[in-house]
């Protein structure tokens, strides 16, 4: 009583959903009704739902698929985001189709370039007095309980670097729900002057920062490549240091997140315009030196910047070269874009459960527990040469060193980058926590 009367076949009940006083159906189901005979029909914008025909462009004035207009922070600068045209094989040959020569020689290339490289990774799997209460929460199950330790490990590597702090702005990429910025939150309970930024790109059902009354919390709907944190108002108009966190930024996200941070927002606070200044005479810059470097100390110390990254990356899959922030370590080993290809092809050995056709996922909400279509190929793979382990093997290489090209991009950039292992396999297996903090020489000194 008091629900909708049409079963759902597919289910084997009746729909949920409350219908108009009045009425038997709801609104989805009203079409059924021998009294109405209103047509509904999908939504142009998004078939998933329908409406009636005769209420259409009443519904497209509303409807949350409709385009909406861009916040100002939704800018690409050309200055920041201009890369350099990278002419890609015109013909993408998967992985299976590679004769067994010639996937030797794209793995002695893997293992040549991995040489000096940091392959064993140092543990640094922590916790946080925060999440204490609720991972001895029994009413947790075992998908939540993972996400939690996750959750956990990452503000204690936040801690540890000492970026928990007052009179700073924490930019979660790929927000989700936000529950990474809700316990960050909960961890700075008693600290004034915080800002929380989330950026997703797509709608988000059930989000933890509706709930959050006291602190504040910004959500920004904009894809990562055309964010610039320099004009999202209230970094604008306060300059606060920013830390950028991410859990399981995937692929191409991580990369577009970093020179978000590293070059985008680091350029424009320091006073650089995306239009290259007006040419003055010799004669003009004479006058004003003294003035000119004195300014530019004091843009340098008032400005915001970035106190550290701390992102939890994964699906290398989903790398793409063209964003990728490591090519100049790819250059320098001797690689390319071919090669980067198959190497984030390639990647997904190392995560998408090889092991045997009856190899089930856990059921985890984390991208790693999938299997990866690009795995397919190992059923009949080139001639047989590769087992399972090797494969796997091969997989986390891959991993490494793309993870190893964006630690050398921070490095030259001025920062102090590592990574390290912030969780157990059996919680996830992309467990690789990328963390970055300025090095102490790059650190702008205050004007005198």
């Amino acid at each position: 009583p008091g629900r909708c009367a049409h079963f759902v076949e597919r289910k084997k009940r009746f729909c949920k959903m409350t219908p108009a006083p009045g009425r038997r159906f709801c609104g989805e189901h009203g079409q059924q009704e021998e009294e109405n005979d209103r047509k509904r029909i999908p939504c142009p914008l998004d078939p998933k739902h329908t409406v009636y025909e005769d209420q259409l462009q009443k519904h497209l004035k509303k409807c949350n698929s409709r385009e909406k207009p861009k916040p100002v922070s939704a800018i690409r600068s050309k200055r920041v985001w201009c890369l350099q045209v990278v002419l890609f094989p015109l013909k993408k040959v998967p992985i299976s189709a590679l004769s067994e020569e010639e996937l030797e020689n794209l793995i002695t290339k893997l293992k040549n370039a991995s040489i000096g490289l940091e392959l064993c990774l140092e543990e640094q799997i922590l916790s946080h007095q925060a999440l204490q209460e609720a991972l001895n929460d029994p009413r947790n199950g075992e998908s939540a309980f993972k996400h939690l330790k996750q959750q956990a490990s990452i503000l204690g590597n936040m801690e540890k670097l000492h970026l928990l702090g007052p009179g700073r702005c924490f930019v979660e990429f790929g927000a989700g729900r936000g529950k990474l910025s809700h316990w960050v939150d909960v961890a700075l309970e008693n600290v004034e002057d915080v800002q929380f930024l989330l950026v997703e790109r797509a709608p988000t059902r059930h989000k933890v920062d509706a709930k959050h009354r006291d602190s504040v919390f910004e959500r920004l709907r904009v894809d990562i490549q055309h964010l610039c944190l320099s004009k999202v108002p209230v970094l604008e108009k306060k300059k606060l240091p920013v830390v950028g966190i991410g859990k399981h930024l995937c692929g191409a996200a991580t990369d577009l997140a970093l020179r978000c941070l590293v070059e985008s927002y680091t350029m424009c606070c320091d006073g650089e315009s995306e239009e290259p200044a007006p040419k003055r005479c010799r004669k003009d810059e004479a006058e004003v030196p003294s003035s000119n470097s004195a300014n530019n100390r004091s843009n340098k110390a008032d400005r915001g910047s970035v106190a550290g990254i701390v992102i939890a990356v994964c699906c290398h899959h989903k790398c793409d070269w063209t964003h990728y922030v490591g090519r100049e370590f790819f250059q320098s080993a001797g690689l390319g874009a071919a090669e980067f290809h198959y190497f984030q092809r390639m990647s997904s050995w190392a995560t998408c459960g090889m092991g045997g056709a009856t190899d089930e996922a856990s059921g985890s909400e984390d991208p790693a527990d999938s299997r990866e279509q690009e795995c397919s190929w190992t059923a009949h793979a080139p001639h047989g040469t590769l087992t399972a382990e090797e494969r796997k093997e091969i997989g986390y290489l891959c991993k490494l060193l793309i993870d190893h090209g964006r630690v050398e991009y921070l490095q030259r950039r001025g920062y102090t980058a590592a990574l390290q292992y912030y969780t157990e396999p059996a919680v996830s297996l992309e467990n690789v926590l990328l963390t970055a903090v300025p090095h102490p020489s790059s650190i702008p000194e205050p004007a005198s």
